[in-house]
């Protein structure tokens, strides 16, 4: 039988890369990178392809021959970016996701995996349903430009999978953080940037705000479980699905986590002068489990663990160079 084609998109980033390696280790898939600026790394069952995904030529010619989209190239950033230059996170991304979704539709692509987030849905004490977003609500004004247009392009998945025979699957991930994340303080997410505060500290950190706002956290091999899943037994047209581990922690309890199992001990300081987006939110996932069998299998803790060892052995030494 033959291999089915799969090519991820954003291959070189986090999500990215974690679904390549792993998808590469099944036989009955051939897995295709997409890179462009960032360098490729060596993996034995991992080919590369070179394109701008905000160049249709290029999405045009990457798409040829390919079963599965997935779709994890973005413009992202941290907290601070969020804040202070919410723009980057509009253009480019409406603009690649438009070029790619044509090219699926035009080459009868079969499948593709969109990774959406939660940013549009409302700070809430409960987990929120797929169908808990309300359009007649204002997004939290730190988010809307990153949230609408998220939400524009699953849109375009449901128009596409309404006039083509592409499947598509929405993946409205909650946090995601283990291997390969970005772990430098510029760049980061609140869970990267607090595993290189932790590691890299003698005697104390510095958390940003007050650390109240409470976050939905998912280990990433269990994000890609899931897609696995999706690609082996979806048959619906459009599926949007909540993929996250279904319980809120507080900021300033994960810090307390990633402390302790550092094994360190440390003095914590909040800094009150930098940013906080003080909103809970967690995902009912129970769909996806109806669905697909899917739920997560790495708790919290087990996840802070890994990510560590993987830090001191990969990120650690080059800090110390």
């Amino acid at each position: 039988m033959a291999k089915k084609r799969i090519l991820v998109c954003g291959a070189t980033g986090f999500i990215g890369r974690n679904v390549a390696e792993i998808l590469a280790r099944r036989d009955d898939f051939e897995v295709i990178g997409v890179w462009n600026k960032r360098p490729v790394f060596d993996h034995p069952n991992l080919t590369w392809r070179q394109a701008d995904l905000t160049n249709a030529a290029d999405v045009d010619r990457v798409l040829d021959g390919i079963d599965v989209v997935v779709q994890a190239a973005a413009t992202t950033s941290g907290s601070k970016d969020i804040v202070t230059r919410p723009f980057i996170h509009v253009t480019d991304n409406a603009v690649m996701n438009s070029l790619l979704f044509r090219a699926a539709h035009t080459k009868k692509t079969g499948q593709v995996l969109f990774f959406s987030c939660t940013v549009m849905l409302q700070s809430s004490e409960e987990p929120q349903a797929e169908d808990a977003f309300d359009p007649r609500r204002e997004l939290h004004p730190r988010y809307f430009g990153v949230g609408w247009t998220k939400l524009y392009v699953e849109k375009m998945c449901e128009f596409y999978s309404r006039i083509g025979p592409t499947k598509y699957t929405i993946i409205r991930h909650t946090n995601i953080f283990g291997p390969h994340d970005k772990f430098d303080l510029e760049r980061s997410h609140v869970f990267g940037a607090t595993i290189t505060k932790v590691l890299s500290a003698k005697d104390h950190i510095v958390v940003w705000g007050t650390g109240e706002e409470a976050r939905d956290l998912l280990y990433v091999d269990d994000l890609v479980n899931f897609c696995e899943r999706a690609i082996d037994q979806q048959k619906d047209g459009l599926a949007l699905l909540n993929v996250g581990a279904g319980q809120a922690v507080s900021i300033k309890d994960l810090v307390h986590k990633i402390v302790t199992a550092s094994g360190k001990t440390l003095r914590i300081e909040h800094d009150l002068s930098q940013p906080t987006i003080k909103t809970t939110l967690s995902l009912d996932c129970g769909k996806a489990k109806a669905m697909f069998g899917w739920s997560p299998q790495t708790s919290l803790d087990e996840g802070i663990q890994r990510t560590i060892a993987w830090w001191r052995k990969h990120i650690g030494p080059t800090l110390s160079q």
